[in-house]
């Protein structure tokens, strides 16, 4: 079973992505609302994988994506993104990014993306 670290500004979005990777037979070992707090919280939990929304305050997903990358180069991070931020995901894929998951959710879509991710 994966350990999941959800980093989300956005509460509803946290809870949608708790019910599906638990639905999806993952176990969420932690939360946080910004950048900083995941990095925070990676570091402490050393999650396998982490999803992480890109606008959130303090930092945002980019940059909590590199310096999880530079603490953690085997770190597996997936990007969570809205429509229309094309150009983030494509910084956010050459800085290291394993994949992404675009809003709406989909439970399909979130466990093919977690379990390739695994799979790596």
């Amino acid at each position: 079973m994966a350990k999941i670290l959800i980093v989300d500004d956005s509460m509803t979005s946290k809870k949608f992505l708790r019910t599906m990777l638990e639905r999806a037979g993952c176990e969420i070992i932690g939360e946080a609302s910004d950048g900083q707090e995941g990095i925070d919280k990676y570091k402490e939990l050393k999650p396998d994988v982490v999803t992480m929304d890109i606008t959130m305050p303090i930092k945002n997903g980019i940059e909590a994506l590199q310096e999880i990358m530079q603490y953690d180069s085997n770190a597996k991070v997936v990007m969570v993104t809205a429509a229309g931020q094309n150009t983030n995901m494509v910084e956010a894929l050459k800085l290291g990014a394993a994949d992404f998951i675009q809003k709406p959710f989909e439970i399909d879509q979130i466990s093919a993306v977690i379990k390739k991710v695994l799979d790596e």
